[in-house]
């Protein structure tokens, strides 16, 4: 068994969340990413701040952290526990067409749009407790 720590962010604007859709799985999803895994010494909401504009092009500012969530997985035959830690965020600038290739789709929807799009219950329960704090 592996673990594996991750950070990322739901980011807001006005009433619309941003989501988007991995190249590989294809599924719907918060952007996040391993912390640390670019940058020594990065801390959480660094690594968050990061993923976001890596994978979306957007830029946000954290207004709060969120509960983390927790989920296995299988990849090339070994269990990994990851846990991701997501902070709520303000949209503050970028493009999101200028997103990488790690995400196929970036699309800017509305709050009620969001629980029917996301693919994994783990972004769900997260979107859950974000949606109190909207």
């Amino acid at each position: 068994m592996k673990l594996q720590f991750s950070a990322g962010g739901i980011v807001i604007k006005g009433s619309k969340i941003l989501l988007c859709q991995h190249s590989q799985h294809h599924g719907w999803v918060f952007p996040k990413g391993l912390i640390g895994d670019h940058v020594d010494g990065e801390d959480k909401k660094e690594t968050a701040l990061r993923e976001v504009k890596e994978e979306t092009g957007a830029e946000g500012k954290i207004l709060r952290a969120l509960t983390p969530v927790a989920f296995w997985f299988i990849f090339k035959k070994e269990k990994i526990k990851k846990t991701v830690n997501y902070f709520l965020m303000e949209y503050v600038g970028g493009d999101i067409a200028k997103h990488d290739q790690e995400m196929e789709n970036v699309e800017w929807l509305d709050k009620d749009k969001i629980e029917e799009r996301l693919t994994y219950k783990s972004d769900k329960k997260v979107w859950q407790e974000a949606k109190s704090f909207i």
